[in-house]
């Protein structure tokens, strides 16, 4: 087995030199700060070149999830949140509890007919 020569182990061809700083094009940029109700400070960078529209005014805080926005003194405020319904919740809103009676009454029906256990009233 013949070795290449003075080759570093692990190393790519044509890598250059260790430690090389030169990483490509670096476009300038921005840094924007946002602060939740707890005063909690985040840092996002945007490409300078960037309309100031389309950098957000609030983003949800990586460390609380609360809402944050740029001005410092002025945080924005918890949306208010509405608690996780059920299924049976949603129904409850769609039926009133006439029509689910009734519904109920038809599937139970149309389940006795099926089984031949059919009652007549």
């Amino acid at each position: 087995m013949a070795s290449g020569g003075s080759a570093i182990r692990g190393s790519r061809v044509g890598a250059g030199p260790m430690g090389e700083q030169d990483r490509g094009f670096h476009a300038e940029r921005i840094q924007v700060s946002y602060w939740d109700a707890l005063g909690n400070e985040t840092v996002r960078y945007f490409a300078a070149n960037l309309p100031d529209e389309e950098i957000p005014e609030t983003i949800d805080c990586p460390t609380s999830g609360l809402p944050a926005g740029r001005d410092k003194e002025n945080p924005p405020s918890v949306a208010k949140l509405e608690p996780y319904k059920t299924h049976l919740a949603y129904v409850k809103e769609r039926r009133t509890e006439k029509e689910a009676e009734q519904l109920l009454e038809d599937a139970l029906q149309q389940l006795r007919e099926r089984r031949g256990t059919v009652n007549s009233k």
